[in-house]
């Protein structure tokens, strides 16, 4: 109870035995604690540094007790005026800090036009992202369009996230489906689920990105090599619509659950990450890019090219576009750019 003015355990329990027995010498203290005398001749000592206990005036050789009512209140004043002096250097400090953040703040603008800054390195990178996760005070919205994140990664965002979730601001993240085939990242998206965040999954997503409060996005310049550098758009029309690209992808997506494996209802049913491997197809891309857009192994994404092939009865991976886009399995270019 004494703890914070500055007394320890021991110093305490010599204390209390001796408010009960004011001129109790020191070795009837150790034989009512069951301690050895060396040990309450260290309390004793503190005790007296404390000015609680004093030398007697009527036997040098003994300790009294000091008026509890004032060697106590003493005590607090005293642990008061040191815990104000403390708060006044702490005061000074976040005037300091806040000159010096300042500073930061100008230096770091540099010299890129108004609402596009771009940021190189994974330092300067990672800087950046703590700063405006310190700063978001409504929402964080996040594209992870990698299926497996790197251990690092996810240790440097939980704090964020954590701090995040702790002022009440909401996250909502969209993951690739092919997380499930990692642990680790499968692991990190139910701890957010399960702390307040929202998380939901989809085959493919366009661009790794991070939007803080719908006023500021953060996209790579290199969508193919998200390390090389950065760009920070703030309250611009391309953060609009980055955000309409963001509602978009998460009215499709689904909750994140266990992966379950259900039969097909009929023939031309497909999943989501069969009917992205046929879109990918259709665009031309190769086996390597499908398979790194989706976030699966090429063995995996060749796999699913095979089977859907097969279902068609298609030839070549040309034929097989088009026969799936006869068969309503994919919605034609036409038709996605009326609808958008």
């Amino acid at each position: 109870m004494l703890k914070e003015l500055g007394l320890d355990s021991d110093g305490e329990s010599v204390y209390r035995v001796m408010l009960r027995r004011p001129r109790i010498p020191a070795e009837e203290v150790a034989a009512a604690l069951g301690w050895p005398v060396g040990r309450v001749a260290v309390a004793v000592a503190e005790l007296e540094r404390l000015e609680l206990i004093r030398p007697s005036t009527e036997d040098p050789r003994q300790m009294r007790l000091v008026n509890p009512e004032l060697g106590l209140e003493a005590l607090l004043l005293r642990q008061e005026r040191e815990l104000l002096k403390r708060q006044e250097a702490m005061a000074a400090t976040r005037l300091s800090i806040s000159r010096m953040l300042a500073d930061y703040g100008e230096d770091d603008a540099g010299s890129e036009p108004p609402g596009a800054r771009q940021f190189m390195g994974m330092d300067a990178i990672g800087a950046q992202i703590e700063r405006y996760a310190h700063h978001c005070t409504d929402e964080v919205l996040v594209f992870a369009p990698r299926g497996a994140q790197t251990e690092e990664s996810l240790e440097a965002a939980r704090p964020l996230d954590q701090a995040a979730l702790s002022r009440g601001v909401r996250l909502r993240y969209v993951y690739l489906e092919s997380l499930h085939n990692d642990p680790t990242t499968l692991s990190y998206a139910h701890w957010l689920d399960e702390n307040g965040g929202q998380v939901r999954t989809v085959p493919q997503l366009p661009l790794r990105l991070i939007i803080y409060d719908r006023h500021t996005a953060i996209v790579p310049i290199d969508p193919e090599a998200a390390a090389k550098g950065v760009l920070i758009l703030n309250g611009t029309g391309v953060v609009t619509a980055l955000c309409t690209l963001f509602d978009q992808v998460w009215q499709q997506a689904e909750p994140l659950r266990p992966r379950i494996r259900r039969p097909r209802s009929g023939e031309d049913a497909l999943t989501n990450q069969e009917r992205a491997v046929l879109e990918l197809l259709g665009a031309g891309h190769t086996d390597e890019t499908v398979a790194r857009k989706l976030g699966i192994s090429v063995r995996t994404g060749r796999r699913i090219t095979a089977e859907l092939m097969t279902r068609l009865h298609a030839r070549s991976r040309f034929q097989a576009g088009a026969l799936a886009t006869a068969r309503g399995w994919l919605v034609p270019l036409a038709e996605q750019l009326a609808d958008f």
